[in-house]
């Protein structure tokens, strides 16, 4: 069934190719880049997500740029890839504060993905600002899970620190 979703969804882009809509032709390489990232093909899913965030700075919606430079950081992180990932989710973070439009969610979400790569990179003193950070954000965005994976988180960099 997947799959069927993955072909269907590639020649959706191929059809919006011949258009002069970058905006759906950016929403359609994001969703095909998330299909192919639960697939486990990295590879390509960072191609896709590349090519949407190219359309997305020219189409002006900095909200989608934003969401999908997270994505497309999360790869990065993924592979190894540490500098590009923190690269891609502070010019995520600088979107969404620039943003009026930014909901608390979307910011959480990006401090989440900054605290993952500074505990990832062994700067404990970061993630735990920015666990704390992201801890609120979904705390005020009434995500009770979120929460929660902060808090294992912090206990966690807790227990490293004892």
């Amino acid at each position: 069934m997947q799959n069927d979703v993955i072909r269907e969804t590639t020649e959706m882009v191929r059809t919006l190719r011949s258009k002069n809509d970058p905006e759906q032709l950016a929403a359609a390489l994001r969703k095909l880049a998330e299909l192919r990232r639960h697939e486990g093909d990295e590879a390509k899913a960072l191609d896709n997500y590349e090519e949407a965030v190219s359309l997305y700075r020219k189409s002006g919606n900095a909200l989608r740029l934003a969401h999908t430079i997270r994505h497309l950081g999360d790869i990065h992180r993924r592979a190894g890839r540490f500098d590009k990932a923190l690269a891609c989710y502070e010019e995520a973070l600088r979107i969404c504060r620039r943003s009026k439009d930014v909901s608390t969610l979307d910011l959480a979400n990006t401090v989440r993905a900054l605290a993952v790569l500074s505990s990832d990179t062994g700067k404990n003193s970061k993630a735990e600002k920015l666990w704390k950070k992201a801890r609120s954000l979904y705390e005020q965005a009434g995500v009770g899970a979120g929460a929660e994976e902060c808090d294992k988180r912090l206990d966690a960099l807790r227990k490293q620190h004892s």
